[in-house]
């Protein structure tokens, strides 16, 4: 998570509440033929889990790639988001079968967006000599970067990389950026949502680019911030995937869960720019399990991250996208203990010694 200032809106009763965070320097239906949930064993073991997992760096005791690939795929991981192109995860990704989006770091994106010829060399650095070895399902260009100084290069530097690829013959890489909540205006109930002014413009161009090739937007989904905002007000069930019956109701829409209401939001934000139809993957969601007293346990953790996964894997979808499948990626791998203190260290599902935090894979 980059260090960004979010709004989310919502509404309980008759009270509509804006709440303000940071976010620092942070089986209804199975579509079988696509997407993998297998289990193994009266133990309910799972091997191929059809969820991405984020792999950060930020740390100084973390293990070596190769062992952090190991643990991938012993606890059935195929995907991983790195949010840079780390040349030592994608040596050890090499012949893994794990599924990458790899990322354009922020301060990149002007280069990029300025020079094809700074994106052929990105690309010849960073994903060319893989290629053989490595499945790269996308391509990330930029984290959270809109609005902000860099957000008038995410639309150039897409078009550019994109340009190269398809040079290169490579139709099967799409290329995103990555978003957060900020760019929301209004965001309760999720039909009246819409970008804000500030970001309306630039999402607009990047919107345009995903639907021309087919690409989705990825988003940062993070309920957590605002149940620590306003726990008295958010209901920690809503939060977490665990309501029993709908808590929000926008028209013909239920909404038992806080994510869904969040996702809806983008969507309702995209149709009143004129993008109906564009996917919606995720691209980083989680709780921290310390940092923040009794809103950050290892237990609420757990159950946000197990049922957020079972959500995704199972297509659920959401209201206004049922039976949806969503590529999805939780945050993130381990504990970083190079992140600011508090709760950005401790988004991990694994310790640095391998361990894990709490179980969710088996």
């Amino acid at each position: 998570m980059l260090a960004s200032t979010g709004y989310l809106l919502t509404m309980f009763g008759a009270c509509v509440i804006t709440f303000v965070f940071n976010a620092g320097s942070r089986a209804d239906k199975i579509e079988i033929a696509n997407h993998k949930w297998h289990i193994a064993g009266a133990n309910g073991t799972r091997n191929g889990i059809d969820i991405g997992v984020c792999y950060g760096l930020l740390g100084n005791d973390l293990p070596p790639a190769t062992e952090v690939v190991s643990l991938f795929k012993s606890n059935g991981i195929q995907k991983m988001r790195l949010f840079n192109p780390n040349p030592d995860a994608l040596q050890a990704l090499r012949g893994s079968q794990i599924q990458v989006t790899v990322g354009v770091a922020n301060e990149d994106l002007p280069a990029l967006a300025n020079s094809r010829e700074a994106a052929n060399s990105w690309f010849t650095t960073n994903v060319k000599p893989y290629l053989n070895d490595i499945e790269f399902s996308y391509i990330a260009v930029g984290n959270e970067a809109l609005p902000g100084q860099f957000g008038p290069n995410i639309g150039p530097a897409m078009h550019n990389l994109k340009d190269v690829l398809l040079e290169n013959n490579l139709h099967g890489i799409q290329v995103t950026t990555v978003i957060s909540t900020v760019v929301l205006g209004t965001s309760y109930p999720p039909s009246a949502s819409a970008f804000s002014e500030e970001s309306a413009s630039g999402m607009t161009y990047v919107l345009k680019f995903l639907s021309d090739y087919g690409a989705p937007i990825m988003v940062n989904v993070y309920p957590y911030f605002a149940y620590a905002a306003e726990p008295e007000n958010v209901r920690l069930d809503y939060a977490q995937f665990t309501a029993e019956g709908a808590v929000v109701q926008d028209g013909s829409l239920s909404y038992s869960n806080l994510f869904d209401a969040t996702v809806d939001a983008f969507i309702w934000s995209m149709e009143k720019v004129g993008f109906p139809n564009v996917d919606v993957a995720i691209g980083e969601s989680g709780w921290p399990s310390a940092g923040n007293g009794r809103f950050t346990t290892p237990d609420l953790a757990r159950t946000y991250n197990q049922n957020f996964m079972n959500h995704v894997i199972q297509s659920r979808g959401t209201p206004k996208r049922p039976n949806k499948y969503m590529d999805a990626h939780i945050f993130a791998m381990f504990n970083e203990n190079l992140k600011p203190a508090g709760t950005e260290q401790n988004y991990g599902l694994f310790y640095p010694n391998k361990t894990p935090v709490y179980p969710i894979f088996s």
